[in-house]
């Protein structure tokens, strides 16, 4: 048998307000212990998937987040289905089965709520190992606790006889005198969790849902990714219970009585009856016996006070007796007519400082000194790739790798890394020059690792990276003279490429584009930190000029990568490529340089631009794709690497004028692509699976930018917006 315990990550938990909020709703919160309700259920069903089984999370898009967060904190991984609008508990499952079945036929779903609280996870399990064969002959088994008296908080299931047993009926939440009937007539409390064949539920749903089943089929992608968005079909599926779905319709469904201590927590008094779920500091007068939560920073003090939920957020209060806890849900109502913030609550905001640390410790323990070694040749030229086994089997080198791997070292030397970055950056640069540089004084694109002209075609994009090169060594104080002459001759030999129209011509690939006068105003900015005012000043700010004149669309605020002679936007799909890691870099750059210069319409165009990449970050992954056209339609859904980076150091940059969590978010992003042993994967397919290849050097300098990025941002106190 192989089981998939599938968590249910629905419900707001509106009786627990102000704490439980739609929000961060009450399965995300420590209300019982040290771990949130969900954290508990994961760790309570998650031995259960041995044998082939998964953990499967089902929940809505605004609590990916979350649900990510707390499973890492777990150190714990899951299939996460995510709705696009939650459609009640049929709909839900019907997408788990359905995902289950298609990858174990007989595979065994164990639905469990994520809000629920149950102390002895070891009782739990070997219930459902008990449950487990009757479940694999085709039976829905549900769990019935034997109730400790009676409840009015929930609904009953009547058995037909004792042990494991069919279904009579099951009866919705009674009042106390109904209760205590159905206590005395052995009547179990209805758990809401439940097992069955995926399959079977599968088809009890076409039975009895059939517009359920149809419009959770057509929205489940066959996918392997980890995170799979239900597509917008999904909102066809009628909002309908599995209760009065399937349950209450089938014959198939039996109850397992179970002596295990259950509570949903579905009211404060629950919540104290644990006795544990107090929070912050409260300064109680003797005698006083309350449940407080204090939010962080505050303090809440008492006399004379008993049998009182105390619950203090941030932005709301709530004082009510214990006994009348269920009254709570009513006050939201009327809190939701006065004041729908106050009702909603504010968004969870993904924290940031401990992934920044982890990526920190990965460049400098990982990264950094595996390709100070295996990522060198014996004459100091870098490496093209490495594989996991740390072999490069690449016979040539290109100028952009050169150049990028000395920048990775001199920006690592300046940061304080103790590896051996200042020979690495002499030798690699001296042997660059040894190599790569033509007669005309600009900089071959291609040789093999004898140092062979294998292309001696000067890429306008390889020159730039050769002067950021330069800069860099001559900021990190690695032969500075040498690097300033070496710099201006080549500012001097790129007139070869200068176009009259303004700008520079790229050689190698489209001659009239954006990319390469990017790279060149990256650098020309470093070395307008080195020598400022002169002609570096002036090369930026003409650069900058042209991107305002042309490369960006003036109405739409998003920039063009490629164009004609005169710099209008080229004929066909060339002119219309919108590539969003592109709009983020140019964001990064234009913030640089309007800081530098006090210039408004920098700051403006800057958020335009991030808000245009925006726009090609595939919420179900997390990343920002490759390719949209100037209509912003998906032109390739593949996400490279390189894009994360820069959208992470635009987020970092822009800083105070975005909405709280966008860079943790791109961090994330960035880090799915991260392997531990200092490697990358580079091109992640649209379904999420990424690309088996080497890890490609050019990387590096992405990763390390966004790095450096990273750092500046924590030692400066934030932007103001």
């Amino acid at each position: 048998m192989v089981i998939f315990p599938v968590i249910l990550c629905g419900g707001a938990g509106t009786r627990l307000w102000p704490a439980s909020r739609p929000a961060s709703p009450k399965q995300f919160l420590d209300l019982a212990g040290e771990l949130s309700l969900f954290q508990e259920t994961a760790r309570r069903v998650a031995p259960l998937t041995e044998g082939g089984g998964r953990l499967v999370i089902v929940a809505g898009e605004r609590h990916r987040e979350a649900i990510v967060q707390q499973l890492a904190a777990l150190s714990m991984e899951a299939a996460v289905l995510l709705e696009p609008e939650g459609r009640d508990s049929a709909a839900a499952m019907a997408a788990a089965a359905l995902w289950i079945e298609r990858r174990s036929p007989g595979g065994i779903a164990l639905f469990v709520a994520s809000d629920h609280h149950i102390p002895d996870a070891g009782a739990f399990r070997r219930s459902v190992m008990t449950a487990a064969p009757a479940a694999a002959g085709g039976e829905i088994v549900t769990f019935g606790v034997r109730p400790t008296g009676p409840s009015s908080a929930y609904g009953y299931i009547e058995p037909e006889s004792a042990g494991l047993a069919r279904v009579r009926r099951f009866v919705e939440k009674p009042d106390r005198e109904r209760a205590e009937a159905y206590v005395r007539d052995g009547f179990l409390w209805n758990s809401g969790n439940f097992m069955v064949r995926a399959d079977v539920l599968s088809g009890e749903i076409e039975s009895f849902a059939p517009d359920v089943a149809a419009a959770v089929a057509e929205a489940l992608p066959d996918t392997a990714s980890d995170i799979v968005r239900l597509s917008d079909a999904f909102r066809r599926a009628p909002r309908i219970s599995i209760d009065y779905a399937v349950m209450e319709r089938s014959g198939r469904v039996s109850v397992l009585p179970v002596d295990f201590r259950w509570s949903d927590l579905g009211a404060w008094d629950a919540v104290a009856s644990t006795g544990s779920g107090d929070r912050g500091l409260w300064i109680g007068a003797p005698g006083d016996s309350c449940l407080v939560r204090a939010a962080q920073g505050m303090v809440v003090a008492t006399a004379g006070v008993r049998d009182l939920a105390i619950i203090v957020e941030p932005d709301a209060v709530l004082v009510c007796g214990l006994d009348r806890a269920q009254e709570v849900k009513a006050l939201v109502d009327r809190i939701r007519a006065a004041s729908p913030a106050h009702a909603e609550g504010p968004a969870p905001v993904p924290a940031l400082e401990e992934p920044a640390r982890a990526f920190d410790r990965w460049m400098r323990l990982r990264a950094l000194p595996l390709w100070a070694t295996l990522g060198v040749d014996g004459d100091g030229g870098f490496r093209e790739t490495l594989d996991d086994q740390g072999v490069c089997a690449d016979a040539f080198r290109r100028a952009r790798v050169q150049a990028r791997q000395a920048w990775v070292f001199s920006v690592a030397g300046q940061a304080g890394w103790p590896g051996p970055w200042r020979r690495l950056v002499s030798e690699g640069l001296g042997r660059f020059e040894a190599t790569n540089r033509r007669p005309d004084g600009l900089y071959r694109t291609r040789v093999s690792t004898r140092g062979e002209v294998l292309d001696d075609t000067a890429s306008l994009y390889d020159q730039a990276f050769a002067l950021l090169a330069f800069a860099a060594a001559a900021q990190a104080g690695e032969q500075p003279e040498l690097m300033t002459a070496r710099a201006r001759a080549l500012r001097e030999a790129l007139a070869a490429l200068a176009h009259p129209a303004g700008g520079w011509r790229e050689d190698a690939g489209h001659p009239w584009q954006a990319n390469a006068h990017m790279h060149l105003l990256e650098a020309c900015l470093a070395w307008e930190a080195l020598e400022p005012g002169g002609v570096w000043t002036a090369m930026a700010d003409g650069i900058v000029g042209l991107a305002r004149r042309c490369f960006i669309d003036p109405e739409g605020g998003f920039l063009r990568e490629f164009f004609e002679a005169d710099w209008t936007p080229a004929a066909g799909e060339a002119g219309g490529l919108v590539e969003p890691g592109h709009q983020f870099e140019w964001a990064w750059l234009l913030t640089r340089w309007g800081r530098a210069r006090a210039d408004d319409w920098a700051a403006g165009a800057a958020r335009r631009l991030y808000d245009a990449g925006l726009r090609g970050v595939d919420a179900s992954r997390g990343v920002a794709i490759d390719e949209l056209d100037d209509l912003f339609s998906v032109r390739s859904a593949r996400a490279r690497l390189w894009p994360q980076t820069e959208r992470l150091k635009a987020a970092l940059i822009l800083g105070g004028q975005l909405p709280p969590g966008h860079a943790a978010g791109a961090l994330k992003g960035l880090q799915l692509y991260l392997t531990p042993a200092g490697l990358w994967r580079d091109k992640q397919e649209p379904d999420g699976r990424f690309v088996e290849e080497p890890a490609p050097a050019s990387s590096l300098y992405h990763i390390a930018a966004a790095w450096v990025q990273l750092r500046e941002t924590e030692a400066s106190p934030p932007a103001a917006p």
